[in-house]
């Protein structure tokens, strides 16, 4: 034993960490690029399953983006985006000078956008308390299970089913007739229609939102709320001290990737219910590119709101995720 201590104890024999053959060590070399060959060929089989998937966001997600040119040409489809003339920052002009039909369509997307923000939002998650209270794990299923259906419903549908419980001939105001009252005209009335768009979206994706917060509360360890519970704790206390703290990293992540999407108000929701109400009323961003760019062929206008829209949303994330590293949280993606 003495005789292998002073094996290791030997001058210039000592041994320190070795360096990662792994890639993990900072200065690369032949030993990290035979780590990273290793780990290649050990998930060689991941990696080709991974492929097709890759191969569909390059394809419908990033190649997509070369078309952003547009906005700075004056795009003809019958000339091609090669043979299109170019006009610099004209397209942008619509932004900058104030043109009113976009003024219009910007404001009623920011308050469409913080309506959802605000009241649609922080409706998962008060479900998911809702649920996660039921002991009963039967009509917890069942309970989840009527609520996750809407979502998988097409905005064709639940337009439907919102006019013909709401619509003028609906069953609201049918029962409302038989009783000698007058009418409610909901579908239709531009000053309520922010109010019904926000409703439907509550209706339809706000079961479908529980599921993340209720895989948030299932991590949560039961010792915590019997240790809260020994020191006297009401359930209030518990929710405040426990419950919350513990789900708050994924309702961070889900309100920075919120942000990302606010602007995107649901373009299929509102189109199939713009006549009645006109545009003044339900004109947002996403409509605007349609009508403009479709409708009206001025693909370079609305290519242009379309570029501008998605740097705001990169911009909303990024910022977001700065304010979360400020307040100790991961976010979307570490700094």
């Amino acid at each position: 034993m003495a005789v292998e201590a002073t094996r290791r104890l030997r001058p210039g024999k000592a041994r320190g960490p070795r360096p990662r053959g792994d890639g993990g060590g900072r200065g690369g070399g032949p030993a990290a690029g035979r780590g990273r060959l290793a780990r290649l060929r050990r998930d060689r089989f991941l990696l080709l399953l991974a492929l097709p998937g890759i191969a569909v966001v390059l394809l419908f997600c990033y190649l997509p983006l070369l078309g952003n040119v547009i906005a700075f040409k004056d795009y003809q489809p019958f000339l091609g985006i090669s043979g299109s003339p170019w006009v610099g920052l004209s397209n942008f002009d619509v932004i900058f000078n104030g043109d009113p039909e976009f003024v219009t369509a910007l404001k009623n997307t920011l308050i469409v956008a913080l309506a959802q923000v605000v009241f649609v939002f922080p409706v998962p998650i008060a479900v998911a308390l809702l649920l996660n209270s039921l002991l009963s794990e039967r009509i917890k299923r069942i309970v989840q299970s009527v609520l996750y259906l809407p979502h998988f419903m097409s905005w064709v549908i639940v337009v439907a089913l919102f006019q013909s419980m709401l619509g003028n001939a609906g069953m609201l105001n049918t029962w409302l007739a038989h009783h000698g009252s007058g009418g409610f005209h909901i579908i239709g009335d531009p000053g309520l229609f922010k109010v019904l768009i926000t409703s439907q979206v509550v209706w339809k994706d706000s079961g479908w939102g529980t599921i993340l917060f209720l895989a948030a509360l299932s991590r949560i360890d039961t010792s915590l709320y019997e240790a809260a519970a020994v020191d006297g704790a009401s359930k209030t206390r518990q929710l405040w001290h426990v419950t919350l703290p513990g789900i708050r990293g994924v309702v961070v992540l889900m309100f920075i990737l919120k942000l990302g999407d606010a602007l995107n108000t649901g373009f299929e929701q509102i189109l199939l219910q713009q006549a009645p109400v006109g545009t003044d009323a339900s004109e947002v961003l996403d409509t605007y590119v349609y009508n403009h760019g479709v409708i009206n062929g001025d693909w370079g206008v609305s290519a242009a709101v379309g570029l501008v829209k998605g740097v705001v949303s990169v911009a909303l994330v990024l910022g977001a995720n700065k304010v979360a590293h400020i307040f100790g949280e991961r976010g979307v993606y570490e700094s």
